[in-house]
């Protein structure tokens, strides 16, 4: 199977998890074709001044890779700089936030697994 671009289902966030502006993710496959391991692979992205609230993955955890931009990852109670080629590992258990700060649009790939 090929899915192609266009056909992603699109979800517009507005101050996603408490966080800033407006978020954009493209889900590339759907919880089903995930086989129910995950509730996400896709895209997020990030214009300037946007952001996702920190959150605690209590039974699920979430990687990011970063494609595109500059972004402040919150890992737990410390704060990093994260830029384009960078992963993040979010383990279940732990919290952590993402904002763009930056006038670049950040991209990142998101996949979500449940413990």
């Amino acid at each position: 199977m090929v899915r192609r671009n266009e056909e992603y289902k699109v979800d517009v966030r507005e101050q996603m998890r408490g966080g800033n502006g407006t978020v954009k993710i493209e889900n590339f496959v759907s919880a089903d074709e995930l086989n129910d391991k995950g509730r996400l692979f896709g895209k997020i992205i990030l214009e300037p001044g946007s952001s996702i609230g920190y959150h605690i993955h209590d039974k699920d955890a979430e990687i990011f890779y970063i494609i595109k931009g500059t972004a402040q990852y919150t890992d737990g109670d410390k704060v990093v700089t994260v830029n384009a080629g960078d992963t993040m590992i979010c383990p279940t258990g732990t919290g952590h936030s993402i904002a763009n700060e930056g006038t670049e649009t950040v991209e990142l790939v998101a996949l979500i697994v449940y413990e």
